[in-house]
């Protein structure tokens, strides 16, 4: 987590909000002999004034044995991010490169939610995934075998996650002035793939 606080997130609805645009999150537990890591969709619920996220790993992932461990678990999620040119900022002396980028955290203890919640997350996984990919007619797993998904089934474990930590980065170039933000945006314009932090550096402009 970045430690300047001008760059901290933590309004609930964009941190859900964030998730549910880059859904797919890097899973850390520490090992027995170094840090362990993996990488799974996740879907996450607002629930009173927190959040409960919801993932799935494969049964023979060291990182599942670390959380049927008890170990606890870091959710770091990735959004738009850019590399930023000091010479973007114009003639503004001994500025130096930087990145802005938008991220998610969320850290705490994990709890499977046995066969029954691993077949519920699938269900709910693939109507969230599927919608986006309409019209064609959704994907359910109704198209399987019975037996086929049972067997599958057994591979997998579900987890969901309360977090005791959850917060994010937004960092887009607060600490500048607005002049120096339109020549970042102008430079990212320009670049393939640069929309992204673009969009939202606009975002944080127009208030």
């Amino acid at each position: 987590m970045h430690p300047a606080p001008r760059f901290r997130e933590t309004d609930l609805t964009v941190l859900l909000a964030r998730m549910a645009a880059h859904p797919l999150a890097l899973v850390a537990v520490n090992g027995e002999a170094a840090p362990l890591a993996v990488h799974t969709p996740v879907i996450a619920r607002a629930e009173g004034d927190g959040a409960v996220l919801r993932f799935h790993l494969s049964a023979a992932n060291r990182v599942t044995a670390r959380l049927l461990a008890g170990a606890e678990a870091t959710l770091v999620f990735t959004g738009p991010e850019a590399y930023i040119s000091p010479d973007w900022y114009g003639e503004v002396p001994d500025q130096v490169p930087t990145w802005n980028y938008l991220s998610v955290e969320a850290e705490g203890t994990v709890t499977e939610t046995g066969r029954e919640g691993a077949a519920a997350f699938l269900d709910d996984l693939s109507a969230v995934f599927e919608t986006a990919l309409l019209p064609k007619p959704p994907w359910t797993r109704a198209k399987m075998k019975p037996a086929a998904f049972e067997a599958m089934l057994g591979g997998i474990r579900a987890f969901e996650m309360r977090p005791r930590r959850f917060e994010g980065i937004t960092k887009l170039g607060q600490n500048k002035t607005p002049e120096m933000r339109a020549g970042v945006i102008d430079g990212l314009d320009a670049l393939p793939g640069g929309a992204g932090i673009a969009g939202a550096m606009r975002g944080l402009d127009r208030g």
